[in-house]
């Protein structure tokens, strides 16, 4: 069932160029009453809406369980690249850590909807030729598993940077002109981060049909207006 009155979420990742996105829009937006963010060194923000957790290790968050009730959503981006990576160590960070944070929450707060940050074509089948996206569909799989409210699994494409933001990957710098051109040859290639955050929000608050959001679907409901 999609969440009743305002959102409490918890975002991972804001050190990260997805993670601050998600959250600038989450401090921003009305139906957002309050954000906990997890990082492993301190953000430095001030907002009335925000509370911080620095911890270390997310392979072991037993340290900070107590802290983690009351919040009906999770946004989670955090997340590396596979560059240079062999599957054991991509697995351990992608698969193992996420189903470890997300199984705490889940028995902290069962009512919670779990959005996941995968990515633009994951393998849901487990079994094909690129490491990445059978990591990544394996850990969407076992997410579902779990016993939230809602899990979506979000694949983005090329994503456009919010105004104001400090964390941006570095090849976006050179590259992020791009996203007009992206946007009128393929328009289902490309999104603003603000529009992934506000679709999170939306399958929060309202649900979706489908618990795969593709780039597509991640602009459709990001743009939507509900009433």
């Amino acid at each position: 069932m999609a969440v009743e009155g305002k959102i409490k979420a918890i975002v991972t990742g804001t050190t990260g160029m997805v993670g601050e996105g998600v959250l600038l829009e989450c401090l921003e937006n009305p139906d957002v009453e309050a954000v906990l963010i997890i990082n492993r060194r301190p953000l430095g923000m001030d907002h009335p809406k925000l509370t911080e957790i620095v911890h270390k290790d997310f392979h072991d968050i037993s340290a900070i369980e107590g802290q983690l009730t009351g919040y009906n959503a999770c946004y989670f981006c955090l997340g590396v690249s596979s560059v240079g990576m062999k599957e054991p160590e991509y697995r351990r960070i992608t698969y193992d850590l996420t189903l470890h944070v997300a199984e705490v929450l889940s028995r902290q707060n069962p009512n919670m909807t779990f959005c996941y940050v995968s990515g633009a074509s994951t393998d849901s089948t487990e079994k094909g030729s690129i490491m990445w996206a059978r990591v990544k569909g394996k850990t969407e799989n076992d997410l579902r598993k779990l016993p939230f409210d809602q899990v979506f699994a979000f694949r983005p494409g090329f994503m456009k940077a919010t105004e104001g933001q400090k964390n941006l990957l570095s090849l976006y710098k050179y590259v992020g002109w791009l996203y007009p051109i992206l946007k009128a040859v393929f328009p289902n290639s490309a999104s603003t981060l603000k529009q992934v955050a506000k679709a999170m929000i939306n399958v929060t608050k309202y649900g979706y049909d489908k618990n795969i959001l593709e780039v597509k679907d991640i602009n459709l409901v990001g743009d939507r207006q509900y009433v």
